[in-house]
């Protein structure tokens, strides 16, 4: 069995490609490998067939193995479920840098697998399942004509490193995923604390140096791997389909004008609306006379297809020549931009945030520790205390269709609005809620993940949370054609759908907290980079001051429905005194005034509640059980053990001492209970407190002090 191997090495790091004797049935498959860490990556293309897609119907899947790691699924089934929202992200992340490599009119069905053979955390899975998939996609039958390579980038006190070990990456303040072909980059992903437009560029070409060295190693895999007969010949794709030349003609000579005049409707459905109108009007009459049923249908699919590429290329090259845009706007104009803050009466937080034709309406509710989301993810477990869910619902854009459980879109969105305001969050240390907000899309029209962002900073800010600073998102677009570009700023969805890149940005006017990129052409030139990031800075601190003028920082006071947290130390040994047997100490301060308590392993302790008489009533319960006993100290306790030489005397909760029968009086005593018995209350004093933490008593002592 012939094994074709290639490798590189990358940021001190040696990546393996392996292809030929694994998943032999896949159209292609390969076995990338980092340290410890194996990633098997399948590709199968079903090939030229008769069934007729208006979209490359390719799905891509990533799917961690507990076993890959030597651990064993959490809950009663014990086995991988449902995609986690880390599967469903990594997905994403390989299916942008993939997705272009396609010729634009080839619309037959791929599916892409990357599957976890080996987890080592510190040689990250995520790069290696883009390589491997485009190198799977390569040695295949697929219609690629180039490979594309992904790396991550991270910044670690000044310096910036490629794949870097798990330490690494978490003591990063710039963690961005960059992915391209070996000419040019197609996607970034990713975020940190408000870094300059200049690392950007620094990442992107340390980036693009390294993606293209592993690019070569690929395209040199498939040329052992065809050397070998481990590779298959590539899929010849049909020339892309063309109008008929005469009509095509007819309908540019006949329409150009209706097509403009319906292109400057205000309004995203009455635009959509006057340009159906004028398609449907314009092959009417180009059908008039027509009365062969099969002529029609032929120019009708033909007349159609013209009109696309006719209004693609005249938006585009409206935008081109006269620098207007759909909606009149220039390159650079921003939507209008409304506000509003404390919409929802119980809310902890709420904002709607309007640009255009896009809105959201976001929540924020603060709760305590017991709300942290727990996440089982390879190499161990996650606490989140910041939560963020992007909804995205039918009659948003004006549709009827059946509600499902959220799609990966909408994972996504959610995933980078969180990002964006990470960095600005307080710690828990001085602000110790667990956070979530919730952003609900209610119109949409292009940017609704940056409305999330900028609802949210809205929201957060009206519910009082102290956030850093004002966090605002902006999406870019790109026009480019035979070297002439420009960039849009604030895209609507429109041009997302006919223009070259979607390029989302948020940060505050210091700096970026979070990246998206997605190139839909073979990639984007520094140059168009430089100006797309220099126009987005602008957009970003526009949106901000227009933020401001409704709410320019977090309102002093939480709102009278959030609970109040008040945190309190103890003596870690004191835990188990709050705690109680199973539980029942803390359980029936809780209940008895209506608190959350959370009791952290270094002795802190956090009660929350919205009425302050009952916090204190709790703080009061916990220091009384806390309290320790001090020498010389009188206290009045209940006796309640009696023995025959003394009685245990508890003089606060949990805490009691012995009175020696030669301390319950000045007078020679006989019998305890001469004296006591269980359930007395008696005046004491604290004589001395051993090391092992014992106390001693005396009621005779404290008769004494009495007089």
């Amino acid at each position: 069995m012939k094994i074709v191997k290639n490798s590189v090495e990358i940021g001190g790091r040696t990546i393996s490609f392996e292809t030929g004797w694994i998943a032999k049935q896949a159209s292609g498959s390969v076995i990338v490998r980092e340290g410890d860490s194996m990633v098997l990556v399948t590709a199968v293309c079903a090939g030229i067939g008769d069934r007729e897609f208006d979209f490359l119907p390719l799905s891509v899947e990533y799917q961690d193995r507990s076993g890959a790691s030597g651990a064993i699924p959490g809950g009663y089934f014990k086995r991988e479920g449902r995609g986690t929202e880390r599967e469903t992200l990594i997905a994403r992340v390989i299916d942008r840098p993939i997705r272009p490599l396609f010729p634009k009119h080839f619309r037959q069905e791929i599916q892409v697998i990357a599957q976890v053979m080996s987890y080592d955390p510190d040689h990250e899975t995520e790069p290696l399942a883009i390589c491997g998939a485009a190198a799977a996609l390569h040695v295949s039958d697929a219609p690629i004509s180039e490979p594309a390579a992904g790396v991550r980038i991270c910044r670690v006190n000044g310096q910036l490193l490629v794949n870097p070990s798990r330490a690494d990456r978490d003591a990063s303040d710039l963690n961005l995923m960059i992915a391209g072909t070996k000419s040019a980059i197609t996607m970034v992903e990713g975020g940190g604390a408000e870094f300059g437009e200049d690392i950007v560029m620094e990442a992107m070409t340390l980036a693009q140096d390294c993606i293209t060295k592993i690019c070569l190693c690929i395209e040199a895999l498939r040329t052992e791997a065809l050397a070998a007969g481990r590779a298959q010949a590539k899929i010849v794709v049909p020339e892309k389909p063309k109008a008929e030349g005469e009509i095509t003609a007819w309908m540019a000579a006949n329409g150009t004008d209706a097509l403009k005049t319906a292109l400057a409707t205000p309004g995203k459905h009455e635009r959509g609306d006057a340009l159906k109108a004028a398609r449907n009007a314009l092959i009417a009459k180009m059908l008039d006379g027509v009365t062969d049923e099969k002529v029609k249908a032929d120019k009708t699919k033909n007349a159609k297809l013209a009109w696309e590429h006719l209004l693609r290329d005249t938006m585009r090259g409206t935008v081109l020549t006269s620098k207007k845009r759909i909606d009149g706007r220039g390159p650079a104009d921003i939507r209008t931009i409304t506000c509003e803050v404390g919409v929802s009466p119980r809310a902890h937080g709420s904002a709607y945030f309007t640009r255009g034709e896009t809105q959201s309406f976001v929540t924020v509710a603060l709760g305590t520790d017991d709300d942290t989301q727990r996440i089982e993810e390879p190499g161990g477990h996650v606490e989140r205390r910041w939560l963020l869910t992007y909804n995205f619902q039918p009659f948003c854009t004006g549709e009827a269709r059946p509600l499902r459980a959220p799609k990966r879109r909408e994972i996504g969105h959610g995933v980078l609005a969180r990002r964006a305001l990470e960095a600005v969050l307080p710690p828990k240390a001085t602000f110790p809620y667990v956070l979530r907000s919730t952003s609900e899309i209610l119109e949409s029209n292009g940017s609704s993940s940056m409305a999330t962002v900028c609802g949210s900073t809205l929201a957060l800010m009206d519910a009082g949370v102290p956030i850093k600073a004002p966090v605002a998102g902006i999406a870019m677009g790109l026009i480019e054609e035979k070297g002439d570009f420009v960039v849009l700023s604030d895209i609507l969805g429109d041009e997302d759908a006919l223009g070259d890149m979607d390029f989302k940005v948020t940060g505050t006017k210091e700096g970026i907290t979070a990246f998206q990129m997605d190139v839909k052409t073979g990639g984007v030139s520094p140059a168009v980079m430089k100006v797309a990031l220099a126009q987005a800075k602008e957009g970003r601190i526009h949106i901000i001051n227009e933020m401001e003028k409704t709410i320019s920082k977090p309102r002093a006071d939480l709102s009278q429905w959030a609970p109040r947290i008040t945190t309190l130390h103890i003596k870690p040994e004191k835990i188990k005194d709050i705690i109680g047997p199973g539980g029942k100490i803390i359980r029936g301060i809780q209940e008895q005034c209506q608190v959350k308590i959370t009791v952290g392993d270094t002795g802190r302790i956090d009660v929350a509640s919205t009425d302050p008489q009952r916090t204190e009533r709790a703080i009061a319960m916990i220091r009384e059980i806390c309290q320790e006993a001090e020498i010389g100290a009188l206290y009045v306790g209940i006796v309640k053990r009696i023995v025959d030489f003394g009685a245990f005397v508890e003089i606060f909760p949990g805490t009691d001492g012995l009175v020696h029968i030669s301390e319950l009086a000045r007078e020679r005593v006989e019998k305890v209970t001469d004296i006591l018995h269980e359930g007395d209350e008696v005046l004491v004093r604290v004589i001395d407190v051993d090391r092992s933490g014992k106390i001693r008593l005396s009621r005779k002592e404290a008769l004494q002090a009495g007089n």
